[in-house]
């Protein structure tokens, strides 16, 4: 995978948690995994299409979620229900918008596909062997979250000659 689609993701994702949140997570250490992976409780799963494909995890704790959450909606969130959730699935789809902004300036043009919640840790996603990077962000006094990229150039299908 290309180091160059993961920065947009990591831009796009300070930007929006300084204008939803009111505060700027500071990124911690690139690192690599084979397969994209996630041991965090909560996961907002973004598919990306178009010139660039896979897809883009991301990663909180279930006591993150609910302090972003809260930021969001204006209220305190006591359980993860349906409105909390939806308020985390949004900020994934900001995120993700606002990265893909970030793509089609550089030429890869993508869409992404309706942010999904998975709830539960060691969630293991398939994705044709593509590789993941991971983005560690520490939001003060919310938490840690982390965006896991796993995305390829589109593989174009082989024409047939007449």
């Amino acid at each position: 995978m290309k180091v160059e689609y993961v920065g947009p993701f990591a831009e796009a994702a300070v930007s929006v948690m300084k204008m939803v949140l009111g505060t700027t997570p500071e990124r911690g250490q690139l690192s690599a995994r084979p397969q994209i992976f996630t041991t965090q409780q909560i996961n907002i799963v973004c598919g990306i299409t178009g010139m660039v494909e896979g897809l883009v995890i991301y990663g909180m704790s279930m006591v993150t979620a609910d302090r972003i959450a809260s930021k969001m909606i204006g209220a305190p969130v006591v359980t993860f229900d349906g409105l909390a959730a939806s308020a985390i699935a949004e900020l994934g789809n900001m995120i993700s918008g606002n990265s893909l902004a970030l793509l089609a300036s550089k030429g890869f043009n993508c869409d992404i596909t309706p942010p999904t919640i998975i709830r539960g840790t060691n969630v293991k996603i398939t994705t044709l062997d593509i590789p993941a990077l991971v983005i560690p962000l520490e939001i003060p006094d919310i938490g840690e979250f982390e965006i896991n990229v796993s995305l390829q150039e589109r593989r174009r299908a082989a024409q047939s000659v007449a």
